[in-house]
Order: structure tokens, then C-alpha cells, then sequence
């Protein structure tokens, strides 16, 4: 069996400006990173435009730590709608390094349902990333050499800033460290860290601007921390923002690539979904809508996760009103939920899809308290037994939701079309149905406490007395009215990690807030979210390698 990599090689690319020009877009438009990667500039998007076409988000069930194939199958969904007429990009999000090298691989979908040129999409793509990474780093400059430099005229408390420093890389020692050592001229000593830069409020923020101007006042706003006398401390404080958006001036553009059979896909930003919105950039979805009939894209982890950020904090700010949702089911992960260690997840157990089917049930119920009709689309792998997929399809029909079984991966389009038609059914079908779960304008506690009873099945929200004293202080310095966006484990529709299927009858317990106030929401820390991963025993890294002639191999 061919590897992703093996697929990817052996498919003949188009010229980037034939893609372009499937959208509309001239050459003369275009910004060229050699034959195959352009990037889009900001004024091709057309707001009206925008509106009058269908967006469909894809999101999953909980997942395993391999993950269900959430970008395969947006890939293949948008392969096989264009197969049945529907002029269709997928727009998804750019692959970090950390996970590229450490344990889940890249981004850029799986088998006949890719991106392309893939490694370069999960490599250094177009510098994006790097621009997040020095934008981020220019204020944590700025801040010590205030501090050193300036005599603190801000009166800052170097005990109480809150912006660390970041770097695409899993590295668990820089989790923690102290800066300023080495005596009076080398700074001022207090602990810091280092967070992923898909972690950055500088990604977050690019994924929520509408164009270069509203990113540069998201940067301003960007809470640095507290003075002495507990007053907030802003970027624009530094007079950071102007060179930090400079910073950006490439880097806010989208980047335009293709599909294996030759179709349009947009990749922009790359927020994670445990600690950040965990969605492409709201330009990228937009550029995606102006110049096709439908847009596919994805968001991150579970339903509960990704998808309720979407839905509640991007298509809020954005105007955004999907029209259809797919729900990615994989026959491993029901097992998985019903109880099945890792390692036996290939051998056939109907009645262990059974016991895991309560955890599809809850995600296809959170899609609906959106108002949206989700389309469950089982992910197909080799080791499924017919028997374990007929447990799911009877338990979709009885629950009367539309399911389709996709095998992009090993099909491409082809695989793809029996879910494209419902899909497009579905779409068809709504046009304003779309509802956030709640206002902006609510309490901090009331917005939290709908997120989880509602999308979580908690019972209750708890929150220790520092929480209790930050939304007392949120609401001091004006900035409780923002969306909520709730950082926990992606391994359970709880706060706990070792709560599988559909856990009833918790409380979520959120021991303190971060805030992204540039970004322009609140983020709750519900138990331990690490910013920072660490790498595996067996990293990815150790298969990835390259020949005196640039072929690259093990890279997945």
C-alpha cells in the first residue's frame, strides 16, 4: 500500500494559475510562490458575494489520539462535489510543526484526498507560521526592554504579565523558564515560558480579522498584563501594534493550492481546538465563498470543540451562516468508546461499535442545537467489518439522520460522492436556519454554563476563587461581553480525559481564565491544558528524512 507521501509524489500538479483561474482570480492577482502556491490578496473578497453562497462545516466524534479524519474527508467531500456539478474549495487550516515532527503527522488530508504540494504545505508552506511566531515575539521584546530600558514607566509588574514567548516546536523544557539572568545589563529576571506558536493570541487574531487594518487594532488591544495597582497594560501601550502588523503584511493573505484532481483549496491559519478557536481564518472562508458555489472546511477535534467555536465565535464576528455540517465517524473510535484498548481497535466487534455509538449520538445532538441537520459520514478503513458499519448506518436511521460511508482515502472523489449528494441536499435545504448557541452580550457564567449542560452533558459549572475573582475583574476593566472560549481535552466530551462515550452526571470545574482579548474572547482553562506539547517516546521526526537530492521520505 502506497503512503500519503508515495500518492502525493506520483500526482501530476496543475500550474497554480489554472486553479486560479477555476475561481476567477487572474494571474496578474496573484501572489507566486513558485508553480503550485500562490497566495490571495485581501481585495479579492467580495462581502455580497460571500453571503449568497453555502458553507458546510465538517466536524467528528470525540477522537482517538490519531484523530478521525476530519481534513480527509472535507478533501474528499469537496473532490466529489465538484464531480456532481458543484463548483467547490475546501478551505482548511496551515499544519504546525509540532505535530508534523512529534505524534500525529501533518495536515494535508490522507491517501487519494489531499492537498498539494504536500510536503511543502506541512514543511514551512509560505512562512506564515514564522511571521505568527516573530509578530509574537516582537512584543515579548518590547515588553523586557521596557522594563529594562524605559526605568517601567508603565508601572508594569513584571509578576503579573501574562505574554510569554513562542516557537513551532514541541519542546516541554521551555514550558517554564526565567529571563533577565546574568546581571543588571542582560534585563530584569522574572519566569516566563515558551507556548506553540499555533498556541499564539497572534494566530488566533489572524483568524478572526477581516483584513490588515482591523488585524493591526486586534494586535493593540492584546492584554500584556496588570501594573502594580492591578490596572491593565496593553500592546498598543508599547506602540507595538504597527510593527507587528508589518510583520503580517504577507502573511494575512490566504494561500491558494489544489487538491490531487486538480481542484481549488485554500489553507490559512492554524489555531489549535483545545486551547483556541481551532478554525481557518475567517479571510480565508470568505475568499473560499466569493469565488465558489460551496465551501468545505473543517474544524478542530469534536463537536463540543472546534465546531461550537466555529459556529458561536467565528461565524459570529464573521457574519457566517452555514448551511449543512458533517459529522466524521470512524468505526475505530466507536470501538474505542465502547471500550476497546488502542491496540485492538483493528479486530472486528460489533458489539463494541454499539457501546460507543451514545458518543456519536451526543456530537449529532450538539450540531442540532445549532439548528443545523448534521450528515454523519463514516470514515471507511480497510479493517472495518460490514457488520460494525451496519450497526451505525441502522442507528443513524433510527435517530433519522443521513449517513454515508466515504472512502476518500482510498478513492479520491469517487469515495465521496454518495455523502456529496447529501450534502448538497441538505444545504439546499437551509438557507438562514443557522442559530448561535448563545449572545456575546450574556454573562460570563450563563455563556459558560450553556456550553457545558448543553454541548458537554455537564451537570454543573464550578469555579475556584481565582476564577471567581477574574470574571470580577473582567467585568471591572469592560471586557466580560466577549465570547467564551473554553480550553479542555479534546479526549472526552468532559473535562476529563478518561471519561470516554458520553459521560453524564459531571461537573466542569474551571480553576482559572487566560485572556485573548486582541483575539477578542475569554479563555476558560477547564483541568490541565498544556500550550506547550512535549514529543513522544517515538517522535515522527526520527522517520523523516532527506537524500543528497531533496526527495524527502517518511513524512505522513
Amino acid at each position: 500500500m502506497k503512503s500519503d507521501l508515495d500518492i502525493a509524489k506520483a500526482s501530476k500538479m496543475r500550474p497554480i494559475t489554472e486553479i486560479a483561474a477555476k475561481l476567477g482570480i487572474q494571474e496578474s492577482d496573484l501572489h507566486l510562490y513558485g508553480k503550485h502556491i500562490a497566495k490571495l490578496p485581501v481585495k479579492l473578497i467580495d462581502e455580497k458575494a460571500a453571503r449568497q453562497k453555502k458553507l458546510v462545516l465538517v466536524t467528528a466524534i470525540t477522537p482517538t489520539p490519531a484523530g478521525e479524519g476530519k481534513t480527509t474527508t472535507s478533501i474528499g467531500l469537496t473532490e466529489g462535489l465538484n464531480r456532481i456539478g458543484v463548483k467547490t474549495t475546501v478551505v482548511i487550516r496551515e499544519p504546525s510543526l509540532g505535530p508534523v515532527f512529534g505524534i500525529k503527522g501533518g495536515a494535508a488530508g490522507g491517501g487519494f484526498a489531499q492537498v498539494l504540494p504536500m510536503e511543502d504545505i506541512n514543511l514551512h508552506f509560505t512562512g506564515d507560521l514564522a511571521a505568527v511566531e516573530k509578530a509574537h515575539n516582537l512584543l515579548s521584546a518590547l515588553i523586557d526592554n521596557h522594563l529594562q530600558s524605559k526605568n517601567n514607566s508603565l508601572n508594569l509588574d513584571p509578576r503579573k504579565i501574562i505574554w510569554k514567548r513562542v516557537i513551532d516546536m514541541n519542546e516541554r523544557a521551555l514550558r517554564d523558564i526565567i529571563v533577565g539572568l546574568g546581571g543588571p545589563k542582560q534585563g530584569i529576571p522574572r519566569q516566563t515560558g515558551f507556548d506553540i506558536t499555533a498556541a499564539s493570541e497572534i494566530m488566533a487574531a489572524l483568524c478572526l480579522a477581516k483584513d490588515l487594518e482591523d488585524l493591526k487594532e486586534k494586535f493593540g488591544n492584546i492584554l500584556v498584563g496588570f501594573t502594580y495597582d492591578d490596572e491593565p497594560v496593553y500592546a498598543r501601550d508599547f506602540k507595538a501594534q504597527g510593527a507587528m502588523a508589518a510583520l503580517m503584511k504577507y502573511a494575512i493573505m490566504p494561500n491558494l493550492v489544489q487538491t490531487i484532481e486538480g481542484n481549488p483549496a485554500i489553507i490559512h491559519g492554524g489555531p489549535f481546538a483545545n486551547i483556541a478557536q481551532g478554525t481557518n481564518t475567517l479571510i480565508a472562508t470568505k475568499m473560499g465563498l466569493t469565488h465558489s458555489d460551496f465551501v468545505v472546511t473543517e474544524a478542530g477535534f469534536a463537536s463540543e470543540l472546534g465546531a461550537e467555536k466555529f459556529l458561536d465565535i467565528k461565524c459570529q464576528y464573521g457574519g457566517l451562516s452555514p448551511n449543512a455540517s458533517v459529522v466524521v465517524a470512524t468505526i475505530r473510535a466507536l470501538k474505542y468508546h465502547g471500550g476497546v484498548k488502542l491496540a485492538k481497535l483493528t479486530e472486528d466487534n460489533p458489539e463494541a461499535v454499539k457501546k460507543g455509538l451514545p458518543n456519536l449520538e451526543k456530537h449529532i445532538e450538539n450540531i442540532k442545537h445549532f439548528n443545523l441537520n448534521p450528515v454523519v459520514a463514516i470514515n471507511k478503513f480497510a479493517t472495518d467489518s460490514d457488520a460494525e458499519i451496519e450497526a451505525v448506518r441502522a442507528r443513524c436511521e433510527e435517530l433519522g439522520v443521513k449517513v454515508a460511508i466515504c472512502e476518500a482515502w482510498a478513492k479520491g472523489g469517487e469515495g465521496a460522492i454518495e455523502l456529496a449528494k447529501l450534502v448538497k441536499e441538505e444545504a439546499d435545504k437551509c438557507t438562514t436556519c443557522f442559530k448561535p448557541l448563545y449572545d456575546f452580550d450574556w454573562d460570563v457564567e450563563k455563556k459558560l454554563h450553556t456550553i457545558a449542560t448543553k454541548l458537554y452533558g455537564a451537570d454543573h459549572v464550578e469555579y475556584t476563587v481565582k476564577a471567581k475573582a477574574q470574571i470580577k475583574q473582567f467585568e471591572k476593566i469592560g471586557i466580560d461581553k466577549l465570547p467564551v472560549c473554553v480550553a479542555k481535552t479534546q479526549k472526552s466530551l468532559s473535562d476529563d480525559q478518561y471519561k470516554l462515550g458520553r459521560p453524564t452526571g459531571f461537573t466542569v470545574k474551571i480553576r482559572e481564565f487566560e485572556v485573548a482579548a486582541g483575539a477578542g474572547f475569554l479563555i476558560p482553562i477547564a483541568g490541565t491544558i498544556m500550550r506547550m506539547p512535549g514529543l513522544p517516546s517515538h517522535p515522527s521526526a526520527e522517520n523523516i528524512d532527506i537524500d543528497k537530492d531533496g526527495n524527502i521520505s517518511g513524512l505522513f
